[in-house]
């Protein structure tokens, strides 16, 4: 492929696929691909099928478990800091307490996880990042 046709193709897709801020389309939970469309179905964490507005093709999208792993740590360390206040500066009961971060873990976690799921699957379409291959164009001859 001669330069001219590569930068051609590469600034194709660059146009595509960076036109909407990763950052900005997880949050918001919409289509990385053209930022309006819901990223979700309904209020679930299952990801749509493809875009309802763009038709962008979401199937593919799999945001492995990175999510998790950042709501784990990012609420357990939120837990226990509200833990320590409610119950150590405050003087609560401690039902009340439990109750409180409890409601804090639930909501926060289910809100996390939209939020981290959809970043990270727009961070792979922004990146154009796909699971590796071998490629043995390079002259090595197998044995």
């Amino acid at each position: 492929m001669t330069a001219e046709k590569q930068d051609k193709v590469l600034g194709a897709d660059r146009e595509q696929s960076r036109s909407v801020s990763p950052y900005k389309a997880g949050l918001m939970g919409r289509c990385p691909s053209c930022g309006e469309g819901a990223f979700f179905k309904k209020m679930s964490l299952d990801i749509r099928e493809e875009c309802e507005v763009c038709g962008f093709d979401l199937s593919k999208a799999d945001p492995g478990d990175g999510a998790q792993v950042f709501v784990i740590f990012i609420m357990g360390t939120i837990a226990a800091l509200v833990g320590f206040i409610l119950i150590g500066a405050l003087k609560l009961p401690s039902w009340l307490a439990v109750t409180i971060i409890f409601a804090i873990i639930l909501f926060g976690s289910i809100w996390m996880l939209r939020v981290f799921k959809a970043t990270l699957v727009a961070l792979q379409f922004h990146h154009d990042a796909s699971e590796g291959k071998l490629d043995n164009t390079e002259g090595h001859d197998a044995e």
